[in-house]
């Protein structure tokens, strides 16, 4: 069993090695419709918003036999926790009544997956996406900043992951992969299907409780 410390220092190794360190973007860009129109200086709301970055948006064929169901809660945590376990590849935010909703999610590849618990600090629609430093260094073609949009590596939702207080640096969040969903593939960081990390998103609130095993 590996000490808090470990836990924590790894958490941060892999964070730097990651695409995951993001910032709150505090007010969504807001969506414009077609230059030249009567309203084209009009940003939309955020369920307009919403509805049309969904459509430009990544997809990808999701298999029946892992997308998002109620099913019986197997975690033994209480309702409103969210458990992800590493090795299904799934996450469950546990329901009243002995139920949970599971969805399909990507987690860290060897040698990037994090576990512990932690709670969600924050909340962010449609984030900005800022590479760090070391990645910066390893692939200077991407941008320094990403604003948040239908094709942004982070997608339509970010869960930030504290411990005490203390950004871990790890977030749950969408995706612009999701052929990836179901898999071990990322650097740390938990990707959900960005239809499904916005009805993550829509049930927890500030300091809901995350368990990942």
């Amino acid at each position: 069993m590996r000490s808090h410390r470990s836990i924590l220092a790894g958490s941060l190794l892999a964070a730097l090695l990651a695409g995951c360190n993001t910032r709150t973007a505090q007010t969504p860009p807001p969506v414009q419709v077609a230059a030249g129109s009567a309203a084209a200086a009009i940003p939309l709301s955020p369920e307009a918003r919403d509805k049309e970055w969904m459509k430009l948006a990544p997809k990808a064929e999701v298999d029946p036999k892992i997308a998002r169901i109620v099913v019986d809660n197997p975690t033994k945590e209480a309702p409103g926790t969210i458990v992800v376990v590493t090795k299904e590849r799934r996450l469950y935010y546990v329901m009243p009544d002995g139920k949970a909703m599971r969805y399909p999610v990507a987690v860290g590849n060897a040698g990037m997956a994090w576990a512990g618990t932690a709670n969600i600090d924050r909340k962010s629609e449609w984030p900005d996406w800022n590479p760090p430093p070391e990645m910066l260094a390893r692939r200077p073609d991407l941008p320094k900043r990403l604003e948040g949009g239908p094709t942004s590596p982070i997608g339509a939702r970010a869960l930030y992951l504290a411990e005490g207080k203390k950004d871990t640096l790890f977030r749950i969040h969408g995706t612009n992969e999701p052929d990836k969903i179901g898999q071990a593939v990322s650097s740390g960081c938990i990707r959900m299907l960005n239809e499904d990390v916005v009805d993550l998103y829509d049930r927890v609130p500030i300091g809901t409780k995350v368990v990942v095993r």
